[in-house]
């Protein structure tokens, strides 16, 4: 009798300790930021803030991009110079002036060149995002998600940098 009342107050104790968890998460605000040339990455975007019950906020670049930007095939394109020059840092507009109030930042891009556009790096360098947990999200047309994690994690490690998602679909 004796064990049994110990294995029941142990499973009531680890069922108290997984809902509060559970609770914690659900109590944690979230916010999507994203970078989105062509809406295939705000799409991602809304299904993620969806998701976490999340706010949204946009990348908007000072300068939007064309199609000729964008063109990765011409090596005197906009999007490939920025890509070229790692120290490259595209003006953006605004600046998000609520990001204290997150705990939960996703930031998501489409993938250039296997790793995040340095568009992306303005906003991280813009914005304080100590004490939040940094996840990546990405869309691509052929790579994957965790060249572009390992990038920015290894270019800002004072952040604490959880999960990635491809999120292509």
């Amino acid at each position: 009798m004796k064990k049994l009342l110990i294995i029941l107050a142990a499973l009531l104790g680890f069922n108290m300790t997984a809902n509060s968890q559970e609770n914690n998460k659900k109590d944690m605000k979230t916010l999507v930021v994203y970078f989105s040339a062509t809406g295939t990455t705000k799409a991602a975007a809304q299904r993620l803030a969806k998701e976490f019950n999340a706010d949204l906020y946009e990348i908007t670049p000072e300068v939007p991009y064309t199609d000729a930007d964008l063109n990765w095939r011409d090596k005197n394109s906009r999007s490939t110079l920025e890509m070229k020059d790692k120290s490259s840092r595209p003006a953006i507009k605004g600046h998000c002036d609520n990001i204290a109030d997150y705990d939960v930042v996703w930031i998501g891009f489409p993938v250039w060149w296997y790793t995040a556009p340095t568009i992306v790096n303005t906003f991280i360098e813009a914005h304080d995002l100590s004490g939040k947990t940094l996840n990546v999200f990405a869309t691509s047309g052929g790579s994957g998600v965790e060249g572009s994690a390992n990038d920015l994690k290894k270019a800002y490690p004072q952040y604490k940098w959880g999960e990635s998602r491809l999120m292509n679909r």
